[in-house]
């Protein structure tokens, strides 16, 4: 389990040694690469667009910028994890409720099992999303998308997006035996919340296949 909370400014890079050995153990039976970096809050250098942003997450004790991560970016090009996170994104609630709206899932595609009994994941007021840099394929899947609050407004909104990708899934591919999941780090905590939903998540995690 990979957590990317280091601060870009920091510019801390995966060392060769550690991309070799990670390497070399997801060629081993029943591995699995859980990479969880976090949001990018206020890339741009625009300070109306930052205010856009922060006004949109609501969390006073987040700054207009604060960018991760770049230790689990320079993981993921190195071990050819065609994702990057970007924004940090309120997701919706149920109308009138504090409840945080279900996550959409694609369980056709969910080979392993990672939503069986899985209704939502995680409330947190700035979730990255976990854009694809590749096209959408057999070697990876989006498996859930979570909606963005509408009422806030944000430029990812703005563009015509509703949801999020919050759950990808990138199956045994040549040599690599093991997978990799990536979801956001926030959801192996109970601070924002525990519901039966996340721990099902968690079971379905440790166990899948």
């Amino acid at each position: 389990m990979v957590f990317g909370l280091d601060h870009l400014v920091g510019e801390e890079e995966a060392r060769s040694e550690e991309i070799a050995a990670l390497r070399e153990w997801l060629k081993r039976e029943g591995t699995c690469l859980l990479l969880a970096p976090h949001h990018d809050v206020g890339f741009t250098d625009d300070p109306a667009q930052r205010q856009v942003e922060y006004l949109h997450h609501g969390d006073p004790l987040v700054p207009r910028q604060q960018r991760f991560t770049a230790y689990t970016r320079s993981l993921m090009k190195a071990l050819d994890v065609p994702v990057h996170n970007m924004w940090g994104l309120r997701p919706a609630l149920v109308e009138g409720t504090t409840q945080i709206a279900p996550l959409t899932g694609f369980r056709d595609l969910d080979l392993p099992g990672l939503l069986t009994n899985v209704t939502t994941l995680n409330f947190h007021p700035h979730l990255p999303h976990y854009e694809l840099t590749a096209v959408e394929s057999d070697q990876l899947r989006v498996l859930g998308r979570q909606l963005v609050d509408p009422h806030r407004p944000h430029p990812f909104t703005a563009a015509g997006n509703t949801e999020l990708n919050a759950l990808i899934w990138m199956p045994p591919h040549a040599d690599r035996v093991g997978d990799i999941v990536l979801v956001d780090s926030t959801n192996f905590t109970t601070l924002f919340g525990g519901t039966d939903s996340l721990k099902n998540f968690w079971h379905n995690l440790v166990t899948m296949k």
